[in-house]
């Protein structure tokens, strides 16, 4: 495969090589309904995780949650090899079918109006 690189691009900007690394992180997001409850699917996703294969059991996958408008987000941050990233990101429990298998609800954007006539 030939890569061409310009000049300006070498000189001007940030070189990153991920092989050199020993392990690299995986990072997505989940967006859960309002109403599910983000610990439990916090341990469910903990739970799966620890199935998918070439995940670095020496660093401690990450789990992190942000509350939105529509619901948590959880960011799901497994480290794996830097030759298996692209099968961890295709493994990973992100699927909306598999939160519905875990018995958390749908995340769809609602809002409750209240009315109040005079």
């Amino acid at each position: 495969m030939l890569s061409i690189v310009g000049n300006s691009k070498i000189f001007s900007d940030t070189i990153q090589n991920f092989s050199a690394n020993p392990f690299r992180r995986v990072e997505l997001k989940c967006q859960l309904a309002g109403s599910a409850d983000h610990v439990s699917a916090m341990e469910l996703l903990r739970s799966k995780l620890q199935t998918i294969p070439n995940v670095v059991a020496t660093r401690k996958s990450k789990l992190k949650s942000r509350i939105q408008l529509v619901g948590p987000v959880l960011a799901v941050r497994p480290f794996c090899h830097t030759d298996h990233y692209w099968q961890c990101i295709s493994t990973q429990p992100h699927d909306p079918r598999s939160a519905r298998r875990g018995g958390l609800p749908t995340p769809m954007p609602a809002q409750l109006i209240l009315t109040h006539t005079a």
